[in-house]
């Protein structure tokens, strides 16, 4: 049984024709189907509280009322999932079975065990998985349990990603996040217990008002847990989020360019001695397990082709990118009515293409290929190495410490190189 059967093990029938999904996918993007990794990101837009850092797509229960549930948003999925290997399967072709799997949000612990269950079996009836599939989901330390991760452990989750952001309360008051200081070193130990091998932190950094005492502690406290990943970001003021006008308004300071970069190498320090090695820019995994790392993360910045699922999520296949209507309630009724909810798209150039791989390849441990570079781009590359921001390693250009501090400025310089 190949998978676009399996996905009519459902019962669900979605009209996938071009007119009618407003989506087009040319012979050329579908021909290397499955030759390249594929992965399926599912959306869950729900949150009991809304953070004031975040812009996200994202609703409380007040913000929905009756408008939309979990029932439905779960319906939808399974629609869009059965109608998306439909699709990838036309002409005779096989839809590839996803090599790997993210549940985000949103807060999908919120679902419950058992929901996370249903979102899972929905795609082994659709698409299907490798055998050792990576499959992961985000998870709010607080809507969790012993019992939450023994269910999905169960189910077939093997990565759960746990948000924590600061060990410090003062600090995650500004950033109005709900759970307590001690509560994710808590759920990463019983993520372990369950049995998870793979389980990372999410640590935000620059948060007005955190002290390098306050960094200290989180770093203390993540160390404590025994994670095989940590991501950290440093935070970001986007427009219209409840931060941004606290900031707008003189109540909080921005956050300082030169604290934010000491903040980050005290970061890579910590997490360096203590065996957790960076392979992306915000990402630091076990070196000595190289299955620690995010597979699915990997995917996105290796040019993989993924569907994305649920509302407001974002698809790309063979250089065509696709994404769904934001609210909740549109997406289930587009799905009900027999066609997928595709807000917009975009078909890549070669150019566009090319100016992605820099992007996401430079801030890579692995490197940017200097075989994809132009004259003028490889002339910039040696500017680069040159100024002390990257070294060329067996054919790649690799950031260095500071280049990493600086990796935005790296690329628009070798970018820029093309106009030569």
């Amino acid at each position: 049984m190949n998978n676009a059967e399996t996905g009519r093990r459902t019962g669900v029938e979605v009209a996938v024709t071009g007119s009618a999904a407003g989506l087009e996918l040319p012979d050329s993007a579908l021909a290397g189907v499955g030759t390249r990794p594929f992965g399926v990101y599912v959306h869950v837009p729900f949150c009991a509280t809304r953070c004031g850092y975040c812009d996200f797509n994202t609703y409380t229960a007040g913000e929905l009322g009756s408008a939309a549930s979990a029932e439905s948003w779960l319906e939808g999925l399974r629609r869009e999932l059965a109608a998306g290997a439909r699709l990838l399967s036309e002409g005779g072709r096989t839809a590839p079975a996803a090599d790997t799997v993210f549940v985000g949000g949103g807060t999908p612990s919120l679902l419950g065990a058992d929901g996370l269950a249903q979102v899972l079996e929905t795609i082994r009836d659709s698409f299907g998985l490798v055998p050792g599939a990576e499959v992961t989901t985000e998870s709010n330390p607080e809507s969790t349990s012993p019992q939450f991760f023994a269910g999905i452990r169960e189910a077939g989750y093997t990565r759960v990603s746990l948000g924590m952001q600061s060990a410090a309360r003062h600090v995650l008051a500004v950033l109005d996040r709900t759970h307590t200081p001690g509560r994710p070193v808590a759920a990463a130990e019983e993520a372990r217990a369950a049995g998870f091998d793979h389980v990372n932190l999410d640590l935000i950094y620059g948060t007005p008002g955190e002290r390098d005492a306050d960094l200290d502690a989180s770093l203390d406290a993540v160390l404590e847990a025994g994670v095989d990943h940590v991501s950290a970001y440093a935070l970001i003021v986007e427009d219209g989020t409840a931060l941004a006008r606290r900031v707008r308004r003189g109540e909080l300071p921005a956050p300082d360019d030169d604290v934010l970069a000491a903040r980050y190498e005290r970061i890579d320090a910590r997490l360096s001695a203590a065996g957790l090695t960076w392979y992306e820019v915000s990402n630091w995994a076990r070196a000595d397990d190289p299955s620690a790392r995010c597979a699915h993360n990997l995917g996105y910045w290796d040019g993989g082709d993924w569907w994305g699922a649920g509302p407001g999520a974002h698809s790309h296949v063979g250089g065509v990118r696709w994404w769904n209507v934001k609210h909740p309630a549109r997406y289930s009724a587009s799905l009900a009515d027999g066609v997928l909810p595709v807000a917009g798209s975009e078909h890549l150039t070669a150019e566009d293409r090319h100016t992605e791989l820099v992007m996401l390849t430079t801030r890579l441990r692995t490197g940017l290929p200097l075989s994809a570079l132009g004259d003028g781009e490889r002339e910039a590359a040696r500017t680069v190495v040159a100024d002390g921001l990257a070294r060329e390693t067996d054919g790649h250009l690799v950031l260095t410490d500071r280049g990493r501090l600086l990796a935005d400025a790296v690329v628009r310089t070798i970018l820029l190189g093309a106009d030569d």
